[in-house]
């Protein structure tokens, strides 16, 4: 068992906790970034990545990754091969986080970068054809199936949202959904009924993906809710649009979450209803969910934690000075 002391504490390592590191080692801070289950974040298990700026060609998301940790660990950030279980936000600055090794890892600052998971069905073939065509996320991969034939599965505002943008790249695109109707946003749904490009398959559930792991996706095996019939729909790419589930376990009785467990901050920035506490990246957001926005978010936690201490430290020099005169 050991205490880590740093000035800035960061709880995961995809890119908005490897941004805010990066950001705050250049700023002298000598940043400590507990990495978790699941080092790099979502990105480790992405494969080709072509909308991260700066890049012309292709690349891989575990290099990414692994080039953001090395920069922040270049400039000074020291990362920790760890995992959080409780955390310690009631009693104001230092926070303390227990780690599972015993460790403890007090920060004069908290920057909550942990991320968020895509639900998914849990069905054969979900995670043996992931990466090849099988994907959670139309903004990341949706280039990739220009002109091809592709489904969405879900019936919230995420599904529609990525039928939606999907129509972009293609002409066909199938929406599959369990019920007889969508849970959506009456403007969302008025959209989806409006395009020509979208179908819809209704009372319908995917039992299984279909093709060959050398070729990749070929279809999605369906069963009617209604009459049990089963069927295999012809697809190139199918996108499982049922949510995401921020990892925010940690942190539900210490901060406010919103109904879907995302924690609430104040609206155009990273600061929590805790002073020294910032969240940052996709747990505090259900919208964009990109590794460039994530890195965004991240810069400005770790600017406005440097501003946090900045103030503090001010703070507590004025309040010396003020007793050293009266004495």
């Amino acid at each position: 068992m050991a205490t880590h002391t740093t000035r800035m504490l960061i709880i995961g390592s995809g890119p908005a906790g490897l941004s805010a590191a990066i950001y705050a080692a250049r700023a002298g801070m000598e940043p400590i970034v507990v990495q978790g289950l699941q080092p790099g974040g979502q990105l480790t298990i992405t494969t080709d990545v072509e909308n991260y700026p700066g890049f012309r060609d292709v690349i891989q998301g575990p290099w990414l990754m692994e080039e953001m940790q090395a920069q922040a660990e270049h400039v000074g950030t020291r990362m920790m091969w760890d995992t959080i279980t409780s955390v310690d936000l009631e009693n104001g600055t230092p926070f303390k986080a227990y780690g599972d090794s015993g460790d403890v890892y007090e920060g004069a600052t908290l920057v909550i970068a942990t991320g968020a998971q895509a639900r998914w069905l849990g069905v054969e073939g979900e995670q043996e054809f992931s990466g090849k065509g099988v994907s959670a996320c139309a903004t990341c991969d949706g280039f990739f199936y220009r002109g091809k034939k592709v489904v969405v599965i879900g019936g919230g505002n995420t599904a529609v949202e990525e039928a939606l943008y999907l129509t972009n790249h293609s002409d066909d695109v199938t929406l599959i959904h369990r019920r007889d109707s969508l849970r959506a946003e009456k403007i969302l749904q008025d959209r989806l009924f409006a395009s020509p490009a979208i179908s819809t398959h209704w009372n319908k559930t995917v039992m299984r993906f279909v093709g060959e792991e050398s070729g990749g996706l070929t279809g999605v095996l369906l069963k009617d809710t209604q009459t049990g019939e089963e069927s295999v729909l012809a697809t190139d790419g199918a996108f499982v649009a049922i949510g995401h589930s921020p990892a925010t376990e940690l942190f539900k009785d210490q901060l406010d979450l919103d109904e879907g467990g995302y924690i609430l901050v104040q609206p155009g920035t990273p600061m929590t209803p805790i002073p020294g506490v910032f969240a940052c990246g996709d747990v505090i957001d259900h919208t964009y969910r990109q590794a460039v926005t994530a890195a965004g978010t991240g810069c400005m936690a770790a600017l406005d934690a440097e501003r946090f201490l900045a103030t503090l430290d001010f703070a507590r020099s004025e309040s010396r000075s003020v007793q050293t005169v009266s004495a």
